[in-house]
């Protein structure tokens, strides 16, 4: 096998060119066996293994930088740079990252996970490069999806004011994670299908070229005047129009044409795009047919593509699936955005229902936020579903375009709490912190898939900003008993005890509810509280709870640092209350990948750690 010979970067160097297609077709057994054991992103990876074998082909690494934007989509990059047998522990606690990571490699050239990240870190790499007065080339790779966010417009902006080298190569493959949408992604189109541009280059400089003494002089002019050419053929030419020289489109399943433009593209001045068309799943059947699916998947049977295991309970995203269909039949002016997460947030189902109600605006949530306060001047109730990592990017815009205009904006923050496997980019570990600070901001969790339901419910007839977080993973269905009607700041107890009290904030109450009933088999009957919103506190149930309760555990997946704990912590504090406040958080640090169970227990969040730390309190009391 050829793949046995990449055993460190620029082996592949080493391949020659007639034997790559081989190769590719390896790298892509591997990667849907390895995957099909340990799940992981499997369709960009598929569509990107051709492009990557051109890049390490071209470019000298370590020394070269690649900087992938997002990541998901850079395990032949790892592969290629001696990181093979590391597949075997993807994305495992304490194994390999499954987005590049500079303490892995360094081949690595920038941390990721997030998109639209990519220009603007390698126009860094470039500016340090030429004061420095180094020598290495700078490629940055995005996807056309992770284009449409604005950032990715603000660096192409600035990196067209360069006169050295710098490489964009745009990995077209018309996905982001769902479909891409909006102008670019048609634009893109347009390019793609301009094949009489391409057509007429490729034929006009093959004849001028074969004109004995003046072929090649009349090619040098028609090449200086190329720009005319281009607007003639692609209207726009948007890139060109910025500065910045416009290579392609290039088939981005041949490694030998990709070669040839990126040797091309290092030897010119300036910035340059590279446009590549890839296929997202290509080599692969069932990826190819359900590209989406197959972005992020478990493990699954080779030959069909299904899961390995059936699926189980609903999801917390099936059940405000669910909500919002039914708020499509009976809410008129509710209207749901998002940011290309159109599967992932449980919004298809309403998409297809309602499409002109339905507002998918891509890797863009900034702009997702703000159109919703428009919408929700323009009298709608918008319903913006994103995950809790993603929506930290649109901070400004909850702040000063929801929260100082106090809005009626429905935030359903998916994936809060500890998500696991795909590690700290995408752990929501601080959206209690950021959501709380913000004036006019509502802020909930439920404890069950009913209460998430009714939660819904009653943020739909709210008058102001309203978020509502609930984690990745099967909806809890027990405690199905409790379900007293929500009121604006009124938590529920679910447990009447004394002398410890337990207040939990969503996906921490079931945790809570087992170490209620392991106190009780000491003797010790405690008070179990679901703290079901975390803005506005419920102070007048604190209070209470501290005339006969010594001790108060907060218990939330957020860190520390402007959580609910440490806001409980302050105002029994402010009130000169007596009574300890423990707070169950997670640290001030970014969470590692790793299974969820596994991440709770090494952060301290899981029921045997939060019962040892009660008795250490409690052997504290009696000294």
């Amino acid at each position: 096998m050829i793949l046995e010979t990449i055993q460190t970067y620029n082996d592949v160097k080493k391949v020659p060119m007639e034997q790559m297609p081989q190769l590719a077709q390896e790298i892509r057994d591997f990667l849907i066996d390895t995957l099909s054991r340990t799940g992981g992103h499997l369709a960009s990876n598929l569509g990107a293994v051709e492009l990557t074998l051109a890049l390490h082909y071209v470019f000298d690494l370590p020394k070269d930088k690649l900087i992938w934007d997002v990541g998901h989509q850079a395990y032949t990059h790892k592969i290629l740079s001696g990181r093979k047998e590391g597949f075997a522990s993807l994305r495992k606690l304490g194994g390999m990252s499954g987005f590049p990571k500079r303490e892995e490699s360094p081949c690595d050239s920038f941390d990721t996970g997030h998109s639209s990240t990519s220009i603007s870190a390698g126009l860094g790499y470039v500016m340090a490069r030429d004061l420095k007065k180094e020598s290495y080339s700078v490629v940055s790779i995005i996807g056309d999806g992770a284009l449409t966010g604005g950032m990715a417009f603000e660096a192409l902006n600035n990196a067209a004011e360069l006169k050295k080298n710098f490489i964009v190569v745009l990995n077209d493959n018309d996905m982001s994670i769902s479909p891409n949408v909006g102008g670019l992604s048609s634009y893109l189109n347009n390019l793609r299908t301009a094949e009489a541009y391409t057509d007429l280059k490729v034929g006009v400089t093959g004849a001028l070229s074969k004109i004995p003494n003046v072929g090649e002089k009349m090619v040098n002019t028609l090449r200086k005047t190329k720009n005319s050419l281009k607007q003639l053929m692609i209207p726009g030419m948007f890139f060109e129009d910025m500065g910045i020289t416009y290579l392609g489109p290039v088939d981005g399943h041949n490694v030998r044409q990709m070669v040839k433009v990126f040797q091309d593209a290092k030897r010119m001045e300036g910035p340059v795009l590279v446009h590549v068309l890839t296929k997202k799943g290509k080599g692969y059947g069932p990826a190819m047919r359900h590209p989406a699916r197959f972005h992020g998947t478990t493990p699954f049977q080779i030959d069909t593509g299904i899961p390995a295991s059936k699926g189980g309970k609903s999801t917390y995203t099936d059940i405000f699936s669910t909500v919002m269909r039914k708020f499509g039949d009976r809410e008129p002016q509710v209207v749901a955005v998002t940011a290309a997460m159109t599967t992932g947030t449980g919004l298809k189902r309403f998409g297809n229902m309602f499409p002109e109600r339905f507002f998918d605006v891509g890797i863009a949530e900034e702009h997702a936020v703000t159109f919703a306060a428009g919408l929700a001047l323009g009298g709608l109730v918008p319903v913006v579903a994103v995950y809790s990592s993603f929506l930290q990017r649109a901070f400004d815009q909850m702040m000063m375009d929801v929260c100082m205009q106090n809005l009626h904006v429905v935030f359903a923050v998916d994936r809060a709490g500890l998500v696991g496997s795909d590690g700290e980019t995408h752990q929501g570990a601080f959206d209690l912190s950021y959501l709380s600070l913000m004036p006019n901001m509502t802020v909930m969790a439920p404890k069950n898939k009913w209460e998430l339901s009714d939660m819904m419910k009653f943020a739909v007839h709210h008058n102001g900003p309203i978020a509502l977080r609930y984690p990745r993973g099967e909806a809890y269905d027990g405690l199905e008993e409790y379900r007293e009607p929500i009121a604006l700041g009124k938590w529920e107890v679910l447990q009447r005890g004394k002398d410890i009290a337990l207040l939990a904030v969503g996906s921490m109450v079931q945790t809570a509810w087992k170490v209620c009933q392991a106190l009780k088999e000491q003797g010790i009957s405690a008070t179990c509280v679901n703290a079901r919103f975390v803005k506005p506190l419920d102070f007048s149930l604190i209070a209470e709870l501290v005339k006969d309760h010594r001790l108060l555990v907060t218990m939330e997946e957020n860190v520390h640092n402007g959580g609910f704990g440490e806001q409980v912590t302050a105002w029994v504090k402010e009130q000169r209350m007596e009574a300890d406040v423990l707070n169950v958080s997670i640290p001030d640090t970014f969470v590692e990948h790793g299974g969820v169970e596994q991440l709770r227990k090494k952060l301290g969040l899981d029921e045997e750690n939060i019962l040892r730390r009660i008795q250490d309190w409690q052997e504290e009391q009696q000294e």
